[in-house]
């Protein structure tokens, strides 16, 4: 009884793996099929009466697919009578979709909270939500975690810090910009910019000294590329030597990553919420999560603070 189990779908099986390494457990034995009109089934081949199961699936491309088979296997599990069912959902698919900016718009973000939490899930363990009031959505606990630790770790290892900026992307992603900064003790610039439309940005202005200097630019998520590439365009008209990216969810939609290849930007690190595609080549480089995922799966189940954990790699960094 109350024992650790975790289970996979099929979004990021790799993820799920290395999760399991890194907590020294199988990973558990779960079939999820599609009938042929394409509904989803799900069962575990193992019994998980009063187990504490953990279920890892990110919601990236096809979102539907991904997500609506996240709550078969989660209504399965509950109907199976497991203890506690904590979705571990690396990328929290819609959360761009937080709030109503015009009339008759969804807020679909809410939308997938009240699905998961009527699903069954007791819990939901995510990273870097695009929003941060998202948690809120939920009435059932949410432990959020961030990439940017480790990601300023990889960075402190691949690029030079000693005449850099690190560059927010938008106004939205200043906080997150501006506590990498700190890690790195760089200064931070903003680019502003406007949205004529979804996934379509405009540079206009530039708040912050980047002339001669390394430009890193870090956000959430980038999709489909169109906007990172902008901004790096415009710290190069700018006087900016070099630009370098981060991100914690590659989502690359379309042709992103060719693009992305061929911008100006000299490497773009990315976390494994997201598998990279294939043929992604040098410009990528990737830090897995999955230490940082394990160890909050390992307090959750045992009932430890998740906040420590912070705590222990900001002291390590400082």
């Amino acid at each position: 009884m109350n024992e650790l189990k975790l289970f996979s779908g099929t979004a990021n099986p790799e993820l799920a793996i290395k999760i399991a390494d890194k907590l020294g457990i199988e990973l558990g034995d779960l079939t999820i099929r599609r009938f042929s009109d394409g509904e989803v089934h799900a069962k575990a081949n193992q019994s998980v009466r009063g187990c504490d199961a953990f279920i890892v699936q990110s919601c990236q491309t096809p979102v539907n697919e991904h997500l609506m088979e996240l709550l078969v296997i989660v209504d399965s599990f509950r109907r199976a009578s497991v203890r506690r069912v904590t979705v571990v959902m690396p990328y929290f698919c819609y959360s761009r979709q937080d709030k109503k900016l015009k009339p008759r718009e969804p807020v679909t973000a809410k939308l997938v909270a009240n699905l998961l939490t009527t699903a069954g899930a007791n819990r939901v363990l995510t990273m870097d939500l695009h929003a941060g009031q998202i948690m809120g959505f939920f009435d059932i606990p949410v432990d959020h975690l961030y990439s940017g630790p480790i990601i300023a770790e990889h960075i402190k290892n691949i690029i030079p810090l000693k005449n850099s900026v690190v560059v927010s992307p938008d106004v939205g992603g200043v906080v997150r910009a501006r506590a990498l900064a700190e890690v790195l003790g760089r200064p931070l610039a903003i680019i502003i910019k406007r949205r004529p439309e979804p996934n379509k940005a405009e540079v206009t202005e530039l708040i912050g000294d980047v002339h001669g200097k390394t430009a890193i630019m870090f956000d959430d998520m980038i999709d489909t590329g169109g906007s990172i590439i902008g901004g790096a365009e415009a710290l190069l008209k700018r006087g900016a030597a070099d630009v370098y990216a981060a991100c914690t969810h590659g989502v690359f939609s379309g042709n992103a990553v060719e693009r992305l290849s061929a911008s100006p930007i000299k490497k773009l690190i990315v976390t494994d919420t997201i598998p990279l595609p294939e043929g992604a080549g040098d410009t990528f480089s990737v830090v897995s999560v999955a230490d940082l995922l394990a160890d909050a799966v390992q307090r959750i189940h045992s009932e430890s603070s998740i906040s420590e954990i912070f705590d222990k790699v900001w002291k390590a960094q400082s």
